[in-house]
């Protein structure tokens, strides 16, 4: 990093695109967008790269990143992509499905991406300005939330900003990510599949294309992909889950019919509050209130996913 203390900031032109493109070939890290959340984008086959994301993210080396590719083609010159994996990538790519799956022998990645493991997780991303970028630098990328190791992702340029502002050179802005959480991340076994991190395609939809159902998640064991620390997504202040009202020192997260200082959704819509999840955890840490409150969120479809995060915040 350069020892800015604001990186710049500059929209996802042909300009931006071409030098973004330039910093990310020369192994220096750069802030996108993707459909789900903004993403800190290093070349994966360099380790100085890699390095450089962990550091602007005090990131523990122990958490392997995703790689994002172009294409299917792309996939298949990093890891050994077997036919239910085409299945998937059929249904979901480009969109916001991660898959782990065995990585090539000889696979041009740097080993700090995989954490050591024999697997690699990769998503073939469905945001215009990450695809552009992907082509314009002609790499494969590895790409966490572009924030502080453990903090709330970001999801607008202003977040990735106030979060690594001291730390990174460049941020793409492409405006509010659509999703606005995390991929799902489904891991490929002989015997089987399992969610690794839930996200926005749902289990029922992974099973309806591989035709049987998820094995047991795993207890213990290595971290196989990002997400899965027990303390993650944190506003940096104790979180309350299932509130209904607040207590005077808490600042309430209100969903549906339990209004709050912010709200996921007042009509109770699940996609919108994915959305607008992390928005409203940085309005929680911003705000004066030394504690947050969080309303009661349905556990179904996608619902699944945002209780995976607010647990995370609050353990």
């Amino acid at each position: 990093m350069t020892g800015n203390t604001r990186p710049l900031v500059l929209p996802p032109d042909a300009a931006g695109l071409a030098r973004a493109a330039d910093s990310l070939r020369a192994g220096v890290p750069v802030a996108v967008p993707t459909e789900t959340v903004y993403g800190l984008a290093a070349r994966a086959d360099r380790d100085e790269a890699v390095a450089a994301i962990y550091r602007a993210k005090g990131r523990p080396d122990f958490n392997p990143l995703i790689v994002h590719v172009p294409d299917l083609a792309g996939a298949r010159s990093l890891a050994e992509v077997d036919a239910r994996a085409e299945r998937l990538a059929a249904a979901f790519w480009p969109g916001p499905l991660t898959m782990v799956l065995p990585l090539r022998p000889a696979a041009a990645v740097a080993p700090a991406v995989t954490a050591g493991l024999p697997t690699i997780a990769l998503r073939c991303p469905d945001h215009p300005v990450m695809r552009a970028l992907l082509l314009a630098s002609g790499l494969p990328l590895a790409a966490p939330s572009a924030n502080r190791s453990g903090a709330v992702s970001p999801t607008t340029a202003a977040h990735v900003v106030d979060s690594l502002g001291d730390r990174i050179d460049l941020v793409l802005d492409g405006g509010a990510c659509p999703a606005g959480i995390e991929s799902t991340i489904v891991a490929l076994r002989p015997q089987g599949w399992t969610i690794l991190r839930p996200g926005p395609m749902t289990g029922d939809q992974l099973a309806a294309v591989l035709g049987e159902a998820a094995l047991a998640e795993p207890s213990g064991g290595a971290i196989e992909a990002p997400g899965q620390l027990a303390s993650h997504y944190a506003p940096g202040k104790p979180v309350r889950l299932g509130a209904t009202t607040a207590a005077a020192d808490e600042f309430l997260i209100g969903f549906g019919a339990v209004a709050g200082q912010v709200t996921l959704s007042a009509g109770g819509d699940l996609a919108e509050a994915a959305a607008r999840l992390y928005a409203c955890l940085h309005a929680a840490a911003a705000a004066p209130e030394p504690r947050v409150a969080v309303a009661p969120v349905p556990d179904s479809g996608i619902g699944a996913a945002i209780n995976d995060r607010l647990r995370r915040a609050a353990a």
